[in-house]
């Protein structure tokens, strides 16, 4: 029989493996032997059980009461839709604000109610937790009083008309210098997509975006889409194109839209982290100055298109694009009719008056915050609620009651004074977020005014 013999790559290996061994004796030893033994012992958290649910009802399917109404909430706790014991605790607050009361219910006969009220118009909002084997689960449902009674608390400038006319006029100095670059692999034969960029308020400064425009020859009405607040890519609509619509949509940033995600996640944790508050003490500084001009100047580059019709122009988006399509229904006059859900940037002000005010929530908590009068004083020119006042153009509108981002509250602050014709899909139940039905009439409704046909 041949010996065995052991090759000096299998010697190293086993070598290797030893010494890995070894360290990992050690340091499992002396983690032991320093760490406290109720740390040691702690065990992982809990995974949830999907099963699991957590549900606050109230007794009016459109969860909307007028003053005086008493509200009835619903707190059930669910397995697999079937109701289990347990002990649910539940916090009565209006939006972001403190609780106002907090009561501990025992569920184990079953769903259990509890009642509310407001006194002035605005919303309550019961979130009930509960934890089951280890894991904690959470749900929520938000009364609305007399939400349209809701009105701005944030003043509007004298000159607000003046600055937002020089702001645009000063921009259009600029010429728009487009750069559209053709991509392949998004295009189909009946849709050209292009990554395009245009000089914005000075030379220099860029906006991006995904442009996808029909094949067939001939003049097409034009949409924008506004973003939501973030970094992040942007991506063509081949869809709405392929029905006849020149169709743009945009970043705010001054970045190109078709990099790798890695790239804005890297921007979103930097120099981009706090950009809604970047400049905020001084009117011509702020962020947001450029991204309102550039939303007027998106509008020039459609309208520069030789298959662009600009006498059909519609401007949608939601969040932070929601404040942005109202502001270009009233800055750009090519604008013809607008979809805005949970517009952010509402009635920054309502803090300072007891109540929600809009994302970003600049004075949701003012002490210690320097330089108050400046940014008290420059949001008076970016809030929506004196767009709204503005607005002249037809507009959808979509939101829910218990979005914890964008507070109805704001929101109704800012629709309660928008002298124009003004649909609103509201679905109580959904947070920051639209659900089908919702974005589908919104869709069908923002064709319609195109001159679009739908199926």
């Amino acid at each position: 029989m041949t010996p065995h013999r052991t090759t000096p790559r299998l010697a190293a290996a086993t070598l290797a493996a030893t010494l890995a061994a070894t360290l990992a004796a050690t340091l499992a030893a002396t983690m032991a032997a320093t760490l406290p033994a109720a740390l040691r012992a702690q065990a992982p958290p809990a995974l949830p059980d999907t099963g699991v649910r957590v549900v606050v009802t109230l007794d009016r399917a459109g969860w909307t009461y007028a003053l005086g109404d008493t509200a009835r909430f619903g707190v059930a706790l669910l397995r697999a839709g079937r109701p289990i014991p347990g002990r649910v605790v539940v916090s009565f607050a209006r939006e972001r604000m403190p609780a106002s009361r907090r009561d501990t219910v025992d569920v184990a006969p079953g769903p259990a109610t509890l009642r509310g009220a407001l006194a002035e118009p605005g919303f309550l909002r019961a979130t009930a937790s509960a934890t089951v084997g280890g894991a904690t689960y959470t749900g929520m449902a938000t009364a609305a009083f007399a939400p349209e009674a809701l009105r701005p608390t944030t003043p509007m400038p004298d000159d607000f008309d003046a600055f937002w006319r020089r702001a645009v006029a000063d921009a259009r100095r600029t010429p728009l210098a487009p750069v559209m670059t053709r991509l392949p692999e998004r295009s189909t034969p009946e849709v050209d997509v292009y990554h395009v960029s245009f000089q914005n308020h000075r030379v220099g400064s860029r906006l991006y975006g995904m442009l996808s425009v029909p094949t067939r020859p001939g003049r097409y009405p034009m949409m924008l889409v506004v973003p939501g607040a973030g970094v992040r890519p942007y991506f063509p609509s081949v869809a709405t194109a392929r029905r006849g619509v020149v169709h743009l949509a945009i970043g705010i940033h001054g970045i190109p839209v078709d990099r790798d995600s890695l790239l804005y996640n890297e921007l979103r944790a930097t120099a981009l982290q706090n950009y809604m508050r970047a400049g905020i003490e001084d009117r011509d500084l702020y962020y947001y100055k450029r991204v309102l001009v550039g939303v007027v100047r998106a509008g020039d580059f459609l309208a520069s298109l030789p298959q662009a019709d600009s006498t059909r122009y519609v401007v949608q988006g939601g969040s932070q694009g929601g404040a942005l399509a109202i502001m270009a229904g009233v800055l750009d006059p090519r604008v013809k009719a607008i979809a805005s859900s949970y517009p952010a940037m509402s009635d920054h002000f309502g803090y300072l008056h007891g109540r929600a005010g809009g994302w970003p929530h600049v004075f949701q908590d003012t002490v210690g915050m320097k330089a108050l009068p400046e940014k008290k004083e420059t949001l008076r020119y970016y809030d929506v609620v004196n767009f709204a006042r503005r607005l002249r153009v037809p507009g959808i509108y979509a939101w829910g009651f218990n979005d914890t981002t964008v507070p109805p509250t704001s929101v109704y602050a800012a629709y309660n004074v928008i002298d124009a014709p003004k649909r609103v899909i509201i679905v109580p139940e959904t947070g920051h977020f639209r659900v089908p039905a919702q974005t589908e009439p919104m869709d069908a409704w923002l064709l319609e005014q195109l001159g679009v046909r739908t199926p």
